[in-house]
């Protein structure tokens, strides 16, 4: 865990309020350590509550707080009629003056004095967007609303904003910014909601857990609840669901400062995780001065919280009327409230004791008061002077808890499991790569050693044949010499009588003759010495040979190197052809979008009985889901019927049909229809309109219709019989808008679901007709398209558990197991999903794991059993690839562990 701290040196405000304007860099001006690389960027933030200037007091830990004045609502403006506002506003000063009587008043400043025509969007910028952008650079950070019960703090803060997105709150705005800078693939955002009431904390995402405990660790002495609900949030929809839902378990009640006043303190927590690279370590190699080996980069996790409080108000018993049970919230919210009040001031005095544990609330604000969080407060009033005392001491609670400074920390820690995931397949891969080349070296290697053993025993053997030749050449001459010499000699003996004159003659003769094989052997020499020579030569060759052989492995690396280039030559031309596709699906949405809205904008011709008819329908939902039951089906066709619908499919006016086609479609959306449509002659006028209209629009109405009977399985047999999917194949086959593909998609993987329309399916061309829709690229598209092949491969792993089927999976038949491998990490999470779960069906059977094998889903697997975010589908990788004795076998040829 890397931690960074700073607080600054200067010496605590006096009583007398801080100017407004601080530096924007209050919580980022340390200096990142040189080994951190991916942190966030820097913002260009305004600050807390307005840009720099020249009265900035330059103390980055403070709390830091605003006023905002809620307006005269229409009591206030009937009992005040007569007295003047007991708050005057200088905002141009930060400045605010509380009246004490007509002559005199107190003066107080804030960091930002907001006036009641202050935007909402104006609050959360100059209060709580300085705070979430720290929050996203690694810091904690809290934004609270303080005040009197009436003035607005839940308005300020938890405002959802359904109908008037202006009026969105502090809450609603922070988290539109918090997902906007996250990143899906590397970060995190969870969400816990809870509430404090009667000094017990529940949880207002579930109810049933009503007193959760508060966690404090020992040593750093951060406080947690662990038994709180955790959230996990990925859209903006689903985050107002979830403020929706909490609102809905908040208790309030009625009072006279307020219709519904909060008699519980709301917290939100948000928990944002943040994954950042640190610096490569660079090597020099001791080669070349230029080369370098780079070590991977570390991965660091931020984790950071932001705490928003919306408190409840703080009355006075007499004002509010409060009796009974509601007597009894007053006096907690009061008390919790004083005991807030005086760590602050225990704080702002530097007193050594701080009285955290005489509340939860005060413990559970620990780190925002004087601890080690970014702090802003929002205090508001009313102008009424009929609360004059509250208003001073909500004043007096603000100009207190601006003395309070806190510690601003940022914790990293390196990600070493994502690091070790992604260094495991990463060397995997490098390992059987190196393998594949290291084998087709070795036979390269091999085969030139082969060659060159070929080449010297050719080389030998013609060199003994030649030595022998002219050894044997040089024996018969000399033999054929001594011969000559002996028959000489024979003569001579037998010639004894000669004179002393033929003696001198024979003695010249045998001069001659001794001459002669004197000759005769240095010819001999000379021919031994030639041979040596020639032999020396034969022998220099060999050499010069072998040091050609070994100058293969330099030609070798080179061809590496070539092939290296080249690669990375091709991957960038694929990110080229990513962004272009990318480019294009965007081109094509936005003609999508240009084309619907021509649609809807379309001629107001007269079709008043089928106007009515989508009118009525759009109500009775309406009504379904306010009243809870669903208005009898009699009371939509009583204008028109449905049998006549049915009739204006085959009108000759091309208006007419559309208008017809989108009401049986709509009708089609809901279950209790489907069967009246079915028995009505509905499904085949239907596949008749996709069998003889080429309108683009009748045919995308039409497919989402039949797509929507196919999902009750009784329909999805009578689609088959009629031919369903033949002309479903033959729509997918002409057809080009999205939306007409997405309709014919969806239909046929609802069909693809079926157990006993598996054989029949394929042979019509069902499956031809989902890999030939991938050719669209939009997103939606390839989503169905994944859902109907994960369909199929299940109930294939179905047929083939039970013995039912045997052989080969006819996905792979057909051709899709290399569309399946290439989309099996694609960056759409549906997509991903389904084929992750196809993948893993195939793999079940022993059949296709050779296929799969040398298709390269093997490695898919291994990336599915380690990374999947779904934990079902893991272990199912995980526990399909242990029982799989081929996939065994071959994991363990190329040393990989699962």
């Amino acid at each position: 865990m890397a931690s960074n701290a700073y607080r600054n040196g200067t010496p605590k405000p006096a009583l007398k309020p801080l100017t407004a304007n601080f530096r924007s860099s209050s919580s980022k001006s340390r200096v990142i350590p040189s080994h951190v690389t991916g942190s966030a960027h820097r913002r260009s933030s305004t600050g807390s509550f307005g840009p720099s200037g020249p009265g900035d007091d330059g103390v980055p830990g403070r709390v830091r707080v605003a006023v905002r004045l809620r307006p005269r609502n229409a009591e206030e403006l009937m009992a005040d009629a007569d007295f003047a506002d007991c708050v005057e506003l200088q905002p141009e000063l930060k400045r605010l003056k509380l009246r004490k009587n007509n002559w005199d008043a107190d003066t107080y400043e804030f960091d930002e004095v907001l006036t009641e025509f202050a935007s909402q969007k104006r609050v959360y910028e100059v209060v709580a967007k300085p705070v979430v952008e720290s929050v996203l650079d690694g810091y904690n950070g809290t934004v609270m609303a303080y005040g009197q019960t009436g003035t607005g703090k839940t308005f300020t803060l938890g405002h959802l904003g359904y109908d008037d997105t202006s009026a969105r709150g502090i809450m609603v705005r922070a988290m539109e910014d918090i997902l906007a800078d996250v990143c899906p693939e590397t970060d995190s955002v969870s969400v816990s909601y809870l509430q404090l009431y009667m000094e017990t904390i529940q949880d207002l995402l579930d109810p049933t857990n009503d007193n959760i405990p508060i966690v404090e660790d020992p040593k750093t002495g951060d406080v947690s609840l662990p038994g709180a609900t955790l959230i996990e949030v990925r859209d903006h929809m689903s985050f107002l669901e979830l403020l929706r839902i909490g609102e809905t378990h908040r208790i309030a009640a009625n009072t006279k400062l307020n219709t519904e006043s909060s008699r519980s303190h709301a917290i939100l927590m948000i928990h944002v995780k943040r994954s950042v690279s640190g610096q490569e370590d660079v090597v020099s190699s001791g080669i070349e001065n230029s080369s370098h080996l780079v070590k991977p980069l570390r991965p660091l996790v931020r984790r950071s919280k932001l705490v928003l409080v919306d408190l409840a108000g703080s009355e006075r018993i007499h004002k509010s009327g409060s009796e009974g049970h509601m007597l009894e919230e007053a006096k907690s919210i009061n008390l919790s409230l004083s005991a807030l009040g005086k760590c602050i001031n225990a704080l702002a005095e530097n007193s050594p004791h701080v009285p955290v544990r005489d509340s939860k609330l005060t413990r559970l604000l620990k780190d925002s008061f004087g601890g080690s969080a970014r702090t802003s407060l929002v205090v508001t009033i009313g102008p009424s002077p009929r609360h004059r005392g509250e208003t001073c001491s909500t004043i007096l609670f603000g100009q207190r808890a601006m003395k309070v400074e806190n510690m601003l920390k940022i914790k990293e820690e390196f990600d070493y499991k994502s690091l070790s995931r992604k260094l495991e397949i990463q060397v995997d891969k490098l390992i059987a790569e190196n393998e594949r080349q290291q084998k087709a070296f070795d036979d390269e290697v091999e085969r030139i050693n082969q060659e060159a053993q070929c080449r010297i025993s050719e080389v030998e053997r013609n060199f003994a044949e030649a030595l022998e030749k002219e050894k044997i050449n040089c024996q018969m001459e000399y033999m054929e010499s001594v011969k000559k010499l002996e028959e000489k000699m024979t003569m001579n003996q037998h010639d004894g009588f000669i004179s002393k004159r033929n003696g001198e003659k024979l003695g010249a003769s045998v001069s001659e003759d001794i001459a002669e094989l004197k000759r005769l052997l240095q010819n001999e020499l000379q021919l031994r010495k030639q041979a040596e020579e020639e032999a020396n030569k034969l022998k220099s060759q060999l050499d010069q040979f072998l040091q050609s052989a070994a100058g293969g492995d330099a030609e070798v690396i080179k061809l590496h190197k070539k092939l290296e280039d080249d690669a990375n030559e091709k991957k960038k031309m694929e990110e080229e052809i990513m962004i272009l596709k990318s480019q294009l699906l965007h081109l094509n949405l936005e003609a999508d979008q240009t084309r619907r809205h021509i649609d809807r904008g379309g001629s107001g011709n007269g079709f008043t009985s089928l106007d009515s008819l989508m009118s009525q329908y759009k109500h009775s939902q309406f009504s379904e889901s306010t009243n809870g039951h669903k208005p009898p089906m009699a009371s939509l066709f009583e204008q028109v019927g449905l049998q006549k619908v049915l009739q204006l499919l085959e009108s000759e006016d091309a208006n007419v049909r559309i208008h017809a086609v989108k009401v049986v479609a709509n009708l089609a959306a809901e279950e209790a229809n489907q069967e009246q449509i079915v028995e009505a002659g509905g499904l085949t006028s239907l596949l008749m309109l996709l069998r003889s209209y080429e309108d683009e629009t009748v045919r995308r109405v039409a497919a989402g219709a039949i797509a929507n009977l196919a999902m009750n399985e009784a329909n999805q047999e009578l689609i088959m019989a009629q031919g369903g999917i033949s002309l479903l194949s033959m729509t997918a086959a002409d057809a080009e808008d999205p939306q007409t593909l997405r309709m014919v998609a969806g239909a046929i993987a609802n069909l693809c679901g079926n157990d006993k329309l598996q054989a029949k399916l394929r042979s019509e061309g069902g499956i031809k007709a989902l890999l030939g829709i991938v050719r669209c690229g939009h997103p939606d598209v390839l989503s169905q398209v994944a859902r109907g092949i994960a369909n199929f491969a299940k109930c294939e792993s179905r047929a083939s558990t039970k013995g039912i089927k045997s052989g080969r999976s006819l996905l792979i038949e057909d051709g899709a197991l290399p569309w399946i491998v290439q989309n099996a990490n694609n960056e759409a999470a549906p997509i991903r999903r389904h084929i992750e779960l196809a993948l893993c069906h195939l793999a079940q059977h022993e059949v296709n794991t050779k296929d799969m094998i040398s298709g390269g889903a093997l490695w898919e697997l291994v990336r599915i059993s380690r990374d999947c975010s779904r934990e079902d589908i893991r272990n199912l990788a995980r526990k399909t690839l242990n029982s799989s004795l081929t996939f065994r076998a071959e994991m363990r040829r190329l040393r990989i562990e699962c």
